[in-house]
């Protein structure tokens, strides 16, 4: 089971999917999971593998999708008692399972590394793949004249800007586009970031250059939605002049706007809940397997089994707060 699911985790990864590990740390009796049982939890909520009784299944994979939204690792308690077990930095949850025993795990995003493209081969555009680089991007370099002595931390180097590698590498993972070709086809290498669909879009050029480029792009059809979205001159304001200092303030502002954009995220309205009639276990409604209709109206299970007790005598549990 362990080498299958770090095979699959490999694969995943080489595909640049998205995807939670998670890690038995600890159990205590009846927890049927054994330290070291692991799983994998996919962003669509597919779980490969073990970590006890279906009863902790609902809340792992919740959190791992949460983990995978925030990026951030945490370890999940399921315990009968959850005000014994409750300390800094630990999600308790009640453990509804029959059995009983609690169990710690340990959960773990994998994330496919942020993706900056840089457009064209002047000395700021390679002090941004560097540096860029350093940061723990994958970068692309995409210019008809790029070429890996120019590029020589870039993992990827495209000559063709509108290559459909290029794209497709793009939607993998979040994409930050910076345009830094300094008079150089300009308004290609502009097209071409566009059609990235990228978080974030910088050109580095002045106020009065990109003014041109906007006209000329208008002209050929850009959409004028997608050119005011456009950051130029790109970089924040620190009187950088120098390649280096560019770069440092365009990576600098593609932090800020990625920072500001996770914090907005986590300020949405929750995924909508609902209570296991059955265990009391909290189910997330949106693409809950188990689920039965009584009454008129719609009840979510943490599992088969509950749903199962539940529609062998649904009047004896209708009064729970299980329904949407």
């Amino acid at each position: 089971m362990r080498a299958e699911l770090l095979q699959r985790a490999a694969d995943l990864a080489r595909r640049e999917e998205p995807f939670v590990l998670a890690v038995v740390v600890s159990r205590r009796p009846a927890s049927s999971s054994q330290p070291g049982d692991m799983a994998i939890i996919t962003a669509t909520g597919d779980f490969h593998g073990w970590l006890g009784g279906s009863c902790t299944q609902p809340t792992v994979v919740r959190e791992a999708r949460q983990a995978l939204a925030d990026g951030k690792p945490r370890l999940v308690v399921l315990t009968p008692d959850p005000e014994v077990e409750r300390r800094p930095g630990v999600a308790v949850f009640p453990m509804t399972c029959h059995s009983g025993g609690s169990v710690e795990i340990y959960l773990e995003p994998i994330l496919p590394a942020l993706r900056l493209v840089v457009f064209g081969v002047s000395p700021t555009a390679r002090a941004v793949a560097k540096l860029g680089k350093a940061m723990g991007y994958s970068v692309a370099a995409a210019d008809a004249a790029a070429e890996p002595g120019l590029f020589p931390e870039a993992d990827q180097i495209f000559t063709d800007p509108q290559d459909s590698e290029l794209r497709a590498a793009a939607s993998r993972a979040p994409c930050f586009a910076v345009v830094a070709t300094m008079g150089e086809r300009d308004e290609e290498a502009v097209r071409a970031a566009l059609a990235l669909a990228p978080a974030y879009l910088g050109v580095v050029a002045s106020a009065r250059r990109f003014a041109q480029m906007r006209q000329t792009l208008l002209a050929g059809g850009a959409a004028a939605e997608a050119l005011d979205e456009i950051r130029s001159p790109a970089g924040i304001a620190i009187g950088a002049h120098t390649p280096e200092e560019i770069a440092l303030s365009v990576l600098a502002e593609i932090v800020s706007r990625r920072r500001a954009a996770m914090s907005e995220e986590k300020e949405e309205a929750p995924a909508a809940q609902a209570i296991d009639p059955i265990c009391g276990m909290t189910v997330e409604i949106a693409g809950a397997r188990h689920t039965a209709e009584h009454a008129g109206r719609t009840w979510y299970f943490c599992c088969g089994g509950c749903r199962e007790r539940f529609l062998a005598a649904p009047e004896r549990f209708a009064s729970a707060k299980g329904a949407a």
